[in-house]
């Protein structure tokens, strides 16, 4: 019998967190913990985990339950799509909708079903995403605000600017401390984006994983108030970072910019690193502004 959409759903949420090692080998996968976190009844979840049972990631023990596979990471090439790839969906219309002006700033539940077609557990899914990716948060009582996003051209340079002005500055602070264990593993993160990641990971993943690249460098300023605001305008800029993500020449040249700014920081040069960083965002804000024109131009072109 075929899985449903909401076990597959489960399934690739936890194929990601597998592959980039958030769920490492060996983890028990309790089937009542899993239903806890993603809010449903242990029905899909036991879907989800004879899925990912058959995709190889996950193994089952004899009144054990589910553990995440020795070899999962190895064999994750050859999950099935439905289980690794974002499909183009409700979710992508829905943030484009929005980031055209198209939709109310407060929504609810039913207008959301109503409008897309959708089912009851889909707009949950959607909503609790687009919470996660920073543009809605839940009203009190009743009810979806949706937040205030960078939505044109122009506010996505502005972060930029930003973000220019901010990373590099942190990094120049005299309570700028590098913690080396952390930066051994952010030069694994990327170095496993090269090898393998960029060509089997989706778009979404890839992107949260050059996020925290840069909201755990400007941890090392040891000021709150630095990582706070990264982490609000990397959120604010996640609707359009969508549209301008899909070459995968760009994750290959953001990852070896990454490994490039990190071996500065690990020989101890500390100027250089931020005049990396200065430099690596202005190339990133030049390409994706240059793509998000084009894409944005084609869209309003006649048919």
């Amino acid at each position: 019998m075929k899985a449903s959409l909401l076990a597959e759903k489960i399934a690739q949420d936890i194929t990601q967190k597998i592959a980039t090692r958030e769920m490492p080998a060996g983890e028990h996968l309790r089937a009542q913990a899993l239903a806890d976190r993603y809010g449903v009844s242990r029905s899909p979840i036991r879907e989800a985990l004879k899925l990912l049972e058959t995709a190889g990631l996950a193994e089952q023990k004899t009144n054990r339950g589910f553990y995440v596979a020795d070899r999962a990471e190895g064999v994750a090439a050859a999950v099935p799509e439905a289980l690794k790839q974002e499909q183009e969906g409700p979710y992508q219309r829905i943030a484009n909708d929005w980031r055209n002006d198209r939709l109310p700033e407060e929504v609810t539940e039913k207008f959301l079903r109503e409008t897309y077609a959708l089912t009851r557990v889909q707009v949950r899914d959607i909503l609790a995403r687009a919470s996660r990716d920073g543009w809605a948060e839940r009203k009190p009582g009743y009810g979806w605000r949706l937040q205030d996003v960078a939505k044109s051209n122009e506010s996505f340079r502005q972060i930029y600017q930003f973000r220019m002005a901010i990373e590099p500055a942190a990094m120049l602070l005299p309570e700028y401390t590098v913690d080396k264990v952390l930066l051994e593993e952010l030069k694994t993160a990327q170095k496993r984006m090269l090898e393998r990641d960029i060509d089997r990971l989706p778009v979404e993943q890839l992107l949260s994983v050059g996020a925290d690249f840069h909201e755990e460098l400007i941890k090392f300023a040891n000021n709150p108030y630095f990582h706070t605001a990264l982490v609000r305008a990397n959120q604010m800029r996640r609707l359009l970072e969508y549209r301008a993500a899909y070459r995968p020449e760009r994750f290959i040249q953001q990852s070896t910019e990454h490994l490039m700014i990190l071996e500065l920081l690990e020989r101890g040069e500390i100027l250089e690193a931020s005049f990396s960083m200065k430099k690596h965002l202005a190339g990133a804000l030049t390409e994706k502004a240059e793509l998000i024109r084009a894409l944005d131009e084609r869209s309003a072109a006649p048919a």
